[in-house]
């Protein structure tokens, strides 16, 4: 992708510049990918994949491998297939528009599910399809406005849909019990009931090894190092303690600045994981799944950081490795924060049927993939 691609993305001449200054153009088949400044471990290269959103958020990969993409701001999903396997998307064609903040998808018994700011709809999908070849089905009403108004869904190894809707506020006690957790229905929106509760914006779900895996937007308000942020991993059942209790030093803790509840109940919640830097607002995650990067990164949670709003320093702004056995938490790409001066945020990964990773960027509308190079600095 060249660089007037990139101008008509629109990035300004200084974002450009920065972008532009701290690592060697990476080539692709008959053409180039411009230098991104981005930092990665070395071995790794990342490219510009597809450019030109308006706000692309979380992906989904079709049955034969094509990337699904929502973008929110457009009202629109994208599929952005690589047929010639260059490495680059062939084109962006608009499979469905007309909808409401789309954000969560799907696929699952021939259906592509959206999960729209207020319903869930699906798509009809027979595989190649670059267009939508009816209207949409609605198949569940979601509770709508509020603080958080992502909704994120996915299907279990049970056959049946988790979809994730986040708090009202940044910490009160919700009147709809949708509200802050993770409900499970049946694949036509019927049956539903709470799965997982007192997770105050879980945007990020995803299954590995049995389980469904969530990040966990914590609270505002406590100054700069409170409260860490968080993965959960969740079990049919579970309370993890929002808005009562947030995770430190691995338990639950009692927010006595919200000051309900006691440190009985906290100690009753899930506790999470693993955690990372307060405000840094870990978005989508990935587990490595395919076979191109080296073995130690294989079985790792990925987890896009999009960046505090509250926070000096700055969090965020980078994708980093968790580990679900041991909780350990590493940096793997960075360079979106350049002292107060932020180039990009990060939102979602994608495992690539060829083992690459895709990542959206929302700040510039771009998808990114990374991949490993034996040898390459």
């Amino acid at each position: 992708m060249r660089l007037p691609a990139l101008r008509q993305a629109g990035l300004s001449a200084g974002l450009l510049g920065l972008l532009l200054s701290s690592c060697a153009i990476v080539r692709q088949p008959d053409t180039s990918s411009p230098n991104t400044g981005l930092t990665l471990p070395p071995g790794f290269q990342v490219t510009v994949y597809a450019d030109g959103m308006k706000k692309p958020r979380l992906m989904a990969l079709a049955p034969n491998g094509d990337l699904f993409v929502s973008d929110s701001a457009a009202g629109r999903v994208y599929v952005l297939p690589d047929r010639d396997a260059n490495g680059q998307a062939d084109g962006r064609e608009v499979f469905a528009e007309g909808l409401n903040e789309p954000h969560g998808l799907a696929f699952h018994g021939g259906f592509l599910y959206v999960a729209d700011t207020d319903s869930v709809v699906r798509f009809r999908y027979t595989p190649g399809d670059l267009r939508a070849a009816a209207a949409p089905e609605k198949i569940l009403d979601l509770t709508t406005g509020g603080r958080h108004t992502t909704r994120t869904l996915v299907f279990g190894p049970d056959d049946r849909m988790y979809v994730a809707a986040g708090s009202s506020c940044n910490v009160c006690e919700e009147s709809d019990p949708r509200r802050a957790a993770v409900w499970v229905y049946d694949a036509d929106g019927q049956h539903g009931r709470p799965f997982a509760t007192g997770l105050r914006n879980a945007v990020g779900l995803e299954w590995f090894g049995g389980a469904l895996y969530a990040t966990a937007n914590g609270r505002d308000l406590l100054g700069n190092d409170l409260p860490p942020e968080a993965f959960f991993r969740l079990r049919d059942g579970g309370n993890y303690g929002w808005p009562y209790c947030y995770p430190l030093n691995g338990r639950q803790v009692w927010d006595e600045a919200f000051g309900k509840k006691n440190q009985a109940y906290c100690d009753a919640a899930e506790p999470a994981f693993a955690t990372t830097t307060a405000h840094a607002a870990p978005l989508g995650l990935a587990f490595y799944t395919g076979t191109a990067f080296p073995n130690e990164y294989r079985g790792l949670m990925f987890v896009a950081l999009h960046g505090s709003w509250d926070r000096e320093p700055k969090s965020g702004y980078k994708v980093i490795t968790v580990n679900p056995q041991t909780g350990e938490v590493r940096d793997f790409l960075t360079g979106f924060l350049k002292g107060l001066t932020t180039t990009g945020r990060p939102v979602d990964l994608q495992v690539a049927p060829d083992g690459a990773l895709f990542l959206t960027d929302d700040g510039n509308g771009l998808i990114y993939r990374i991949n490993y190079v034996p040898g390459h600095p």
